[in-house]
């Protein structure tokens, strides 16, 4: 059973929600240890009640099922703190047997307590099949180290969720602080970030054009979608256009619209993205490609707030906000007069500038992260955690395509990967130099629990961002312990900290 309890170890310290993880243990447990039911019971503290947080095998009316402290075996276990150990019993409140599961009563019964700090959680409760205990007869033992291992995330979890409400800053969990400003869809932790965030943050409500530059793939679009959304204009209309993908003879037709016989093939009359976003915002991806012309009716729009369609002699008033794009240098294309210099000064008078992702390396872990939760739900794949090696082969790449190249990485190789652990021959050759040694599965017990012990300091210092005194914490034990294990494990802390926060 060691492999077991190596895979339900990186299981609990993997970057999942707390619920998906232990779904994945009880998952684990049916598959290997012989469990043909199984459920992680918590108490309510307010209420002193117990339910079914999450399951395997039981019918989906026992979650509904509720019990007092000392009620039933599983409530004796709760409020006494003393494992079960017995044959299945016929009646249990929070495991309800369907019909024709009477007789299924051979094999074991197990209740284990789930504490922190001496306080009750609730409880693991497990059936064993009395013909397939894959546990060798010791059970109890087994049981009670799983739910110790339960215990030690839970208390992480409800920690870190203690320290995020109280210092998210100091920690540098700065996507916690911009979902406070709006802005949960950007994800960053450096300085850099830090600084754009707020900016957004500034301009987005006052209705001013703004300029955001950056190189491809650092999250232009991405950025002129929060602005908008958190703008007065949020419930009308987001109308992109790229500016790169239409050719010049077209963009004007395309920003202003046109009037019928405007030119050849102008059969009738068309709306431009001006009249769609009308209320709303307008966002013109790479500014920087606008043709002579299209410079110039967008420069009179800017200053006047009015334009013509193509061909057209009416004049309409523009009721829209413009947010424009650029990866290109406007400055030296003003200087070689390819771009109006009015134009760029009314453009850059509220700008943002985006840093690429090799100048964000605080981020690029946070954001591999994001994005392997992200497409191991949205393609089905039960995968629990990337490797270590992994982690360290993604965050020494230079990433040349910014953001857009590292979720793409990722997306790939979760696609690619087939097993628990995501691993650095899923990712794409050029990543994979300096590999380092992946965990094997066949460990003794001493390697099992020791493995489990790097992991969780690990998952602590990702979770505190590198801070030895609030990884501590989370952990339930003293700086000068998690000092000696770094030290012992040759854990490098540096590795999960933003630029310029104390390591204390």
């Amino acid at each position: 059973m060691l492999a077991t309890l190596l895979e339900i170890g990186q299981t609990l310290a993997s970057p999942v929600e707390l619920r998906t993880a232990l779904e994945r243990v009880l998952g684990t447990l049916e598959r290997d240890a012989g469990v043909r039911r199984a459920a992680v019971l918590m108490l309510d503290s307010g209420s002193e009640e117990i339910r079914v947080a999450v399951s395997v095998g039981l019918a989906a009316e026992a979650h509904r099922v509720r019990c007092r402290l000392g009620q039933g075996i599983a409530g004796r276990v709760v409020e006494s703190g003393r494992p079960v150990a017995m044959a299945v019993p016929s009646r249990e409140p929070l495991f309800p047997r369907g019909a024709g599961e009477e007789s299924a009563l051979e094999g074991s019964f197990y209740c284990v307590p789930i504490a922190a700090e001496r306080r009750p959680l609730g409880a693991l409760a497990i059936e064993v099949r009395q013909d397939d205990q894959a546990d060798g007869g010791d059970g109890g033992r087994f049981f009670a180290l799983i739910a110790t291992m339960i215990s030690q995330a839970l208390r992480i979890h409800r920690r870190l969720e203690e320290e995020l409400d109280g210092s998210a800053d100091e920690i540098g969990m700065v996507g916690v602080a911009r979902k406070r400003q709006g802005l949960g869809s950007i994800i960053g932790v450096s300085p850099q970030m830090r600084e754009a965030c707020e900016r957004i943050a500034r301009i987005a409500p006052t209705g001013a054009t703004v300029l955001i530059r950056g190189e491809p793939g650092t999250g232009k679009e991405l950025v002129a979608r929060a602005i908008h959304s958190h703008s007065a204009r949020a419930k009308k209309a987001f109308v992109k256009v790229s500016v790169g993908a239409v050719p010049d003879r077209m963009i004007e037709s395309e920003v202003f619209g046109h009037e019928k016989g405007a030119f050849a093939g102008a059969t009738s009359s068309k709306r431009g993205s001006l009249e769609l976003a009308c209320g709303g915002t307008l966002f013109l991806d790479e500014v920087g490609e606008l043709s002579g012309s299209a410079q110039t009716r967008f420069l009179r729009l800017l200053r006047e707030g009015r334009f013509a369609r193509l061909g057209g002699t009416e004049t309409l008033s523009a009721d829209v906000r413009i947010l424009a794009a650029s990866t290109t240098d406007l400055e030296a294309a003003v200087a070689a007069q390819e771009f109006r210099e009015d134009l760029h000064r009314r453009l850059s008078a509220s700008a943002v500038f985006l840093p690429p992702l090799r100048e964000r390396g605080s981020d690029v872990l946070l954001l591999a992260e994001h994005f392997f939760a992200r497409y191991s739900r949205a393609h089905g794949k039960r995968i629990r955690r990337i490797s270590t090696a992994a982690m360290d082969m993604l965050a020494s790449h230079p990433w040349p395509g910014n953001v857009r190249e590292l979720e793409n990485t990722i997306e790939r190789a979760v696609l690619s990967c087939e097993s628990s652990v995501l691993h650095g021959h899923h990712l794409p050759p050029a990543l994979q130099v300096a590999k380092a040694p992946e965990t094997s599965t066949r460990a003794s017990l001493s390697e099992a629990v020791q493995q489990y012990e790097k992991d969780l300091i690990l998952d602590a210092l990702k979770s505190a961002r590198g801070n030895r005194m609030h990884a501590a914490r989370l952990l339930d034990t003293t700086e000068r312990v998690i000092g000696y294990k770094i030290h012992k494990y040759g854990i490098e802390p540096q590795r999960f900290r933003a630029p310029g926060l104390a390591s204390r």
